[in-house]
């Protein structure tokens, strides 16, 4: 049965800039997407079945055969009420070795056994006999039966092999079908910015899975108050998460790699987020600058590195677009109606309007002074 037979879907969703909302100062990419980093792919598969079952897997992928070629990565916890595997090898090796999968809680090792078994059956990987699989997660219990696990391993290589360059589905759908945000429906996000030449021109992308409470604030205007639709009111859910996959075409190192995920988190806590006590918020980010050889040639490698004092740009660029990419995930969310009737419903986009107007945060259309 189709998606759109099962969930809610409402015309009139729209990202950000197409209702006038600008964050930020730095321009942003073709897609304002983690896919105007050149090489990066995103895949979802979104699974709605029966009244009760409303959950799905996102994948990023930074190349091909992953494995074989590297990526400088890095991870960094803000609230660690979660599950994120692969954590201590990329901690301790600077690398990613695998695609990047977002799921629901529970599915998250069936999602690891997948990308092992997608991994070891690569070509190129038949002598391969350990693998580190990058698998993140967010609790959507709310909206689907997280006890029957929803996911298998095909619905994990679906979405590796839907995965695609370009244009990004935002909302419901892949690992944000079943989540919640700020009060709203949450779900799947993306953003970009681009660096202006004098700055190196580089680009930073970031993708989200956002599934947590707080206050919600778009571009400064306090919706959430306005809306009376916020945590601590009403006794609503604070409790969720945010899983944050931040990519950059920058030289950095693994150090700098982490330096630059925990600038996501800032722009997070700009949307109103809290990290409350059990929330998972995480942040994977990896370079496309630079792959690393699995059987190297040499006993040592050169290879360009960003000076620490050149990073200050990146950071302002992933804080704006992390902000941004969690606002797509709401406005871009349909109303989904799921498990024992619980409702995620949509916010309403001429209320979201109505709001930043008053705090005249719309249309500013204004070029700003930068360095070209």
């Amino acid at each position: 049965m189709s998606e759109s037979s099962q969930v809610d879907l409402e015309e009139g969703r729209y990202r950000a800039r197409e209702l006038g909302i600008e964050i930020g100062v730095f321009p942003v990419g073709k897609f304002n997407a983690i896919t105007d980093v050149k090489g990066v792919k995103v895949g979802h598969t979104t699974i709605v079945k029966g009244s009760s079952t409303r959950t799905g897997v996102t994948a990023v992928l930074p190349h091909g055969n992953i494995f074989q070629e590297k990526v400088p990565g890095a991870m960094h916890r803000g609230n660690g009420f979660g599950k994120l595997v692969g954590y201590t090898q990329v901690k301790e090796f600077g690398t990613i070795e695998t695609p990047i999968v977002l799921t629901n809680t529970l599915s998250v090792f069936t999602a690891a056994d997948a990308l092992v078994e997608y991994t070891l059956s690569f070509p190129g990987n038949e002598n391969v006999k350990s693998v580190n699989p990058i698998v993140g997660e967010t609790s959507d219990e709310y909206l689907n039966d997280i006890r029957n696990k929803g996911i298998t391993k095909e619905d994990v290589f679906k979405a590796i092999k839907n995965a695609r360059s370009g244009f990004i589905e935002e909302g419901s759908v892949g690992a944000g079908t079943g989540t919640t945000c700020l009060g709203w429906k949450g779900g799947i996000g993306t953003a970009s910015r681009v660096l202006p030449g004098d700055f190196g021109g580089y680009r930073v992308g970031v993708l989200v899975q956002s599934n947590f409470g707080g206050i919600l604030s778009i571009n400064g205007a306090p919706v959430g108050r306005e809306l009376d639709n916020f945590y601590f009111r009403k006794k609503k859910r604070e409790d969720g998460s945010c899983m944050i996959i931040v990519a950059t075409d920058a030289p950095l190192s693994p150090i700098d790699l982490e330096r630059l995920a925990k600038r996501a988190l800032l722009g997070l806590a700009r949307t109103g987020g809290l990290s409350s006590n059990r929330s998972g918020d995480y942040i994977i980010a990896f370079s496309t600058a630079t792959k690393i050889e699995h059987e190297p040639p040499n006993r040592s490698r050169k290879e360009e590195v960003l000076y620490s004092k050149y990073t200050s740009p990146l950071f302002c660029g992933v804080a704006e677009a992390t902000e941004e990419a969690i606002i797509n995930s709401i406005l871009r969310a349909t109303t989904v109606t799921g498990y024992k009737g619980h409702v995620g419903k949509a916010i309403p986009i001429d209320q979201v309007i109505e709001m930043c107007r008053k705090y005249n945060v719309l249309n500013w259309n204004k070029s700003l002074p930068m360095a070209g």
